[in-house]
């Protein structure tokens, strides 16, 4: 069964990874930005849905491990390439220094790991180390996970966030206390991890049932809460909301995105119409793209005056770049996937879960 609300979800958090950096980069506009300054916990919900849409695949159709990660390696490196190289373009046209040794460790998706070499070629672009280690891993957890009860992996997932964040009190730097909380693959393990574990449960029908309308509303008022705390504390402090948007948000995208797969179930599809799931195909290749033409807008032309000037600016760097991520998908990122994916075999198998033991007496039964 596919689950289209979750590929339509998907433009909604690029959307706020756009609005996060048009913000941050072009300037505020009143109402908008201050519930988006923190968008970049988008990312978050990304490796929450990761989890999830890996586990939701593979959990009774295992394939060989090396077609495993062939299929992500071609979902996800033939766009990462090509932004890289176009963003690469870009920092030369605007006469900026070329990040070179960055974008070199990012060929094989080892950027996350180093802190100068975080960003990679193209900044966005630090989230794919960290999902090029979640595919690693992936293998590995599900067996662990096959059988297991679900709560108490949620459980330690969903404590995990609040630890990394308190324990972010022991680094005084803030560049190094963002690389390690933000950027370094093994603290954004546990968003994977959550996903994994509720795909799983999902699939089983074991896992409770959560109200979307609520849990909608719950992103919405963490992102409104987290306003009141930008005003009284600043970012640099270990307690202020940069890198607490980013550890303490998973819950509430994993609600959300249960919440909608489950409605998938029903028939009752909120996000998954054509129009959404469209545009959450071209999600992937929006936020690969859209903040290289945000940084060639400001080389020409700097920050718009006026709060008109600025929400045309931000209309047109949005769309503009939106239809270029359409293109993209179009013409490179499908054609490249299909075309690398294959069919191959032979190699380990991702492990068939285990029937839990009331579908398993069901079966025996008939």
């Amino acid at each position: 069964m596919r689950l289209p609300s979750l590929t339509g979800l998907r433009f909604w958090a690029a959307l706020l990874v756009v609005l996060y950096h048009l913000s941050r980069q072009l300037g505020e506009l009143p109402l908008i930005s201050p519930l988006v300054w923190y968008g970049r916990s988008g990312v978050t919900f990304f490796f929450v849905l990761s989890g999830f849409v890996l586990a939701w695949t593979y959990a009774d159709s295992p394939v060989p491990v090396t077609v495993f990660l062939r299929r992500r390696l071609a979902r996800i490196w033939p766009l990462h390439a090509l932004t890289t190289v176009l963003s690469l373009a870009a920092y030369a046209a605007i006469g900026a220094a070329l990040p070179v040794a960055a974008a070199l460790w990012s060929v094989p998706l080892l950027h996350a790991w180093l802190p100068a070499a975080a960003k990679g070629g193209n900044p966005a672009s630090w989230s794919l180390g960290d999902e090029a280690w979640f595919y690693l891993l992936f293998p590995f957890l599900l067996p662990l996970l096959t059988g297991r009860r679900p709560g108490p992996w949620v459980v330690g997932c969903l404590l995990s966030g609040p630890l990394l964040w308190l324990g972010g009190a022991a680094v005084a730097d803030p560049a190094l206390r963002s690389w390690l909380l933000d950027y370094l693959p093994l603290a954004r393990t546990p968003q994977f991890l959550l996903g994994v574990v509720l795909g799983l449960a999902v699939r089983r029908g074991t896992a409770p049932r959560v109200p979307l309308l609520p849990a909608g509303l719950a992103v919405l008022g963490f992102h409104a809460a987290l306003v009141p705390w930008h005003l009284a504390v600043p970012d640099r402090l270990w307690y202020g909301p940069y890198c607490a948007a980013q550890l303490l948000s998973a819950p509430f995208f994993a609600a959300l995105i249960t919440a909608a797969a489950q409605a998938d179930q029903r028939g009752r599809r909120a996000f998954g119409q054509r129009p959404s799931v469209r545009l959450g195909e071209w999600s992937f290749a929006w936020y690969l793209v859209h903040e290289i033409g945000f940084r060639c807008w400001l080389a020409a032309y700097g920050r718009p005056d006026g709060a008109w000037a600025l929400l045309g600016v931000w209309l047109l760097l949005a769309g503009g770049s939106l239809a270029v991520a359409a293109a993209l998908f179009r013409y490179v990122e499908r054609p490249l996937e299909r075309a690398l994916r294959g069919r191959g075999s032979g190699g380990t198998q991702l492990p068939r879960p285990r029937r839990d033991s009331a579908e398993a007496r069901q079966r025996t039964a008939v």
